[in-house]
């Protein structure tokens, strides 16, 4: 009995333990597969370095041999640390497609899309540094098809054109390349004048030289032409695409006022319903107000004009028993937030500058308590034009506002000045010659403007209409004869629908 128990038993065993060691090898595969699949490969390190005067992306480690052979740098945030302008962070898209095989080697120029101030990225050696005072906000790595590369890099190329007007430079008078258009000569041209004092009807009594009583015409009929190009016809239909859905505002002196209502006119050429446009707070044109917004309804836009003779804050300070006028060289004029949200900024000051009491600055400039008891009226206007700089610094964004500031337009009184008997009565043709020397007030701009972060386009007009002697409103800036003459401004239609075409050529 004993033996054949014994005996019986003995296959139960054998197929236990084969069993045991089938399930062990089963185990085992299936622990060694999910094991070599969960492993991830040696991340890769991303070091950010940011100048002032690029962006510089670097590795370090390697870039394993599969999984990251179409992985792309999708997006990167970096803030900037406010400077003193008060400027905020910046965001930056940069895009990078890097082989598996090419992990040493660096990226070829069209890949890492060069470096330098247009804020694009340069990939180099690894980098053992971290950004610093910058902070990355997000990195993050996905995987993309080699169309979804090429479309990143379309963007990283247009931002590339963006981040461009981030750097502060001074744009100068050139559209196209090589076309200065402050060298060149006025043309009689029969096509002009591109509207009449009879089709728009918003031209103030100061500016309306025909409807006062000027017979000849022929000031309407001269067309700058550069010397090295063509300014592009204006077309009134394809500036208020440009401007489709926008704020197009003039800020300044009534020079400044002079350019608006000339732009306002040009722009009623494409309109076929006047009643479709109007001012929205219903105010006439006048000499007397300073604030308009006129809205053009199917264009969904505004042509504003804000008036501010100096861009800075005109006050009154207590100077012995008395408060008197005072200019605030370190303030920026209270009527500044109207301008912020603009599209198109047009800036200007000038004209003012040339009063006695600033010229003379006697007791009427202010900085902080301090009232000057004199100081010279270049210095005072570089200080005021620095106070505006720096509000523009702060508070435009360039990548949503073009800025322009234009020059100064010149005076032409002969025999004296506005209050003394000048004239430019005779004047009836542009002059033929011009004196070499800069405006200094040109000179002080441009200084402050090269300065700036912000991208300013300085339209220089005062060179091409110093030519025209012939243009100013004269005897003719209102109906009733007066004994003092009007040399400063400028007949509508006239010289400011130049400036104007001007804005348009550098807009397109």
């Amino acid at each position: 009995m004993e033996r054949q128990r014994s005996f019986s038993l003995k296959p139960t065993r054998f197929l236990v333990f084969s069993f045991t060691i089938f399930s062990s090898f089963i185990f085992l595969t299936f622990f060694t597969t999910w094991l070599i699949k969960a492993t991830p490969p040696v991340p890769q390190q991303f070091h950010l370095q940011f100048n002032k005067s690029s962006f510089v992306l670097g590795f370090s480690g390697n870039l394993p041999l599969n999984g990251l052979k179409d992985s792309i740098l999708k997006t990167t945030h970096v803030t900037k640390p406010e400077n003193a302008s008060g400027s905020a962070g910046i965001s930056v898209l940069a895009v990078l497609h890097r082989k598996a095989n090419e992990s040493k080697v660096a990226p070829s120029e069209e890949e890492r899309g060069g470096g330098g101030l247009d804020g694009n990225f340069t990939a180099l050696a690894p980098v053992e540094q971290n950004v610093g005072a910058e902070e990355v906000e997000k990195i993050e790595l996905v995987s993309s098809s080699s169309e979804k590369i090429e479309e990143n890099k379309n963007e990283a190329a247009s931002f590339g054109k963006t981040e461009t007007l981030s750097s502060g430079k001074v744009e100068d008078e050139r559209v196209n390349g090589a076309c200065d258009f402050t060298r060149g000569k006025w043309v009689y041209d029969e096509s002009y004048p591109l509207y009449t004092n009879g089709s728009c009807s918003l031209i103030d009594e100061g500016f309306n030289c025909q409807g006062n009583g000027r017979l000849d015409k022929d000031y309407m009929k001269w067309r700058w032409q550069p010397q090295d190009c063509e300014i592009p016809r204006f077309n009134a239909t394809k500036m208020l695409e440009l401007i489709r859905g926008k704020r197009l505002v003039f800020v300044g002196d009534s020079i400044n006022r002079n350019q608006w209502e000339s732009m306002l006119c040009m722009l009623m050429g494409a309109v076929k319903d006047p009643s479709r446009v109007y001012e929205t707070h219903k105010r006439r044109i006048t000499k007397g107000k300073g604030n308009y917004s006129f809205r053009f309804v199917d264009y969904k836009c505004t042509v504003e004009y804000y008036v501010s003779h100096f861009l800075v804050h005109e006050a009154k300070a207590r100077l012995g028993q008395k408060r008197k006028q005072v200019l605030r060289i370190d303030a920026i004029d209270h009527g500044s937030s109207r301008w912020k949200g603009a599209d198109i900024l047009v800036f200007n000051t000038a004209h003012w500058w040339s009063h006695y009491k600033t010229k003379a600055g006697i007791n009427y400039y202010q900085e902080g308590g301090q009232v000057h008891p004199k100081l010279d009226v270049s210095i005072a206007f570089r200080k005021a034009l620095m106070t505006w700089a720096s509000w523009v610094d702060r508070y435009i964004n360039p990548r949503r506002t073009r800025v322009f500031f234009r020059s100064s337009a010149p005076s032409h009184f002969r025999g004296g000045q506005w209050n003394s008997g000048g004239s430019c009565k005779e004047a009836t043709k542009p002059l033929e010659t011009l004196s070499a020397s800069p405006s200094e007030k040109i000179v002080i701009a441009e200084e402050v403007i090269k300065k700036m972060r912000t991208p300013i386009t300085f339209l220089n007009i005062t060179g091409l209409s110093e030519y025209r002697v012939d243009g100013h409103p004269s005897i003719y800036g209102r109906k009733s004869a007066s004994g003092s003459q009007d040399c400063s401004h400028w007949c509508l239609p006239g010289i400011p629908d130049v400036w104007n075409e001007l804005l348009y050529a550098h807009l397109q």
